[in-house]
């Protein structure tokens, strides 16, 4: 009788030893989006959240936790818990740019974060309003040079991406633009498609549905081959400028110190979603490439990205690169 009771107490002890467990699975995921809702990045994390879910058997939330150039985002992720449950979903901005402008940004990215995988890549491209009388990208550095800090340009953030191209082409042009920040790229699209800002620096995703419907038309492309999406507008490489190039790219991280049982799971979690036929169409027909890899290949990313703009930064210097006055 005593024998049984002591099997029972055991296997009791066992079943609550083993319910902490079981609530951490079932919790969902947090993904957290480091921009504004509306964007390019918003767009293909939530494509892929919704997918992956599946793969996992759990629910997967978008939180969007925008400003900072993907900063806010970052250092919260970075300093939740490190369970698996709560991931970052950014970009070259927050995980390449950012170390290199600021002097106090409150997280590291090679410290701080654990690479889980590379989601996507894209081009930047810089589109024309209807306001801006240049036809051409040739037209309209000659119309920067005739008037300087005349044609005003909305960028999604001071030291995004789609900034630092234009910064650069500045630099190689001898022009001077009129930068017009802006929390995300939602907002931008709106002054863009009703002409109160002559252009706009940004992913070709957000804004090729307005260019599609004729809201706007595209100069040029930051990529050092033209885009299968837009297969007739021209490279700022062609038109002289060779490193005008800017890829973007996101990943999904999760806070040092996640186990690396949990980091493999989600690896191969989202591995298999961008492995998807249908997945990979509807990004391929915003102008996004899919990636994918394991979580070296993101880390080994975020190094060479961050030792490519760390150049661009020291040599223009962090002033050229303040909003315009």
């Amino acid at each position: 009788m005593i024998a049984r009771l002591i099997a029972c107490i055991a296997v009791l002890a066992a079943i609550a030893a083993a319910q902490p467990s079981v609530a951490q699975t079932s919790r969902a995921i947090r993904l957290v989006v480091a921009f504004a809702p509306g964007g390019n990045t918003d767009f293909v994390a939530r494509l892929v959240a919704n997918e992956v879910k599946a793969q996992l058997g759990q629910t997967v939330v978008i939180e969007n936790k925008p400003g900072a150039n993907g900063a806010i985002g970052a250092d919260y992720v970075a300093k939740s818990e490190p369970d698996g449950q709560t991931l970052l979903f950014s970009t070259a901005g927050a995980l390449a740019i950012n170390p290199n402008l600021r002097t106090d940004l409150p997280y590291d990215p090679q410290r701080d974060f654990a690479a889980v995988v590379p989601i996507a890549r894209n081009t930047v491209l810089f589109a024309a309003s209807r306001r801006l009388q240049a036809a051409t990208a040739a037209d309209m550095i000659a119309l920067a040079k005739a008037r300087p800090g005349t044609v005003t340009v909305g960028i999604t953030g001071v030291g995004a991406i789609s900034h630092l191209t234009l910064v650069l082409l500045q630099a190689r042009a001898g022009i001077r633009l009129q930068f017009v920040p802006y929390r995300g790229a939602g907002q931008a699209i709106g002054d863009f498609v009703s002409g109160q800002i002559d252009a706009m620096s940004a992913d070709v995703p957000v804004l090729l549905p307005q260019i599609r419907a004729g809201k706007g038309r595209i100069l040029a492309v930051a990529a050092a081959e033209r885009s299968d999406v837009l297969p007739d507008v021209p490279t700022f490489a062609e038109l002289g400028y060779p490193d005008v190039v800017a890829d973007n790219w996101s990943g999904v991280l999760a806070p040092a110190g996640t186990p690396a049982p949990a980091i493999a799971r989600l690896n191969a979690a989202f591995n298999a979603v961008l492995r998807d036929g249908e997945v990979r169409r509807k990004l391929a027909e915003s102008g996004v490439s899919t990636l994918g890899g394991s979580p070296a290949d993101l880390a080994a990313l975020m190094r060479r990205e961050s030792e490519r703009w760390r150049a661009v930064v020291t040599e223009l210097g962090v002033g050229a690169i303040a909003p315009s006055p």
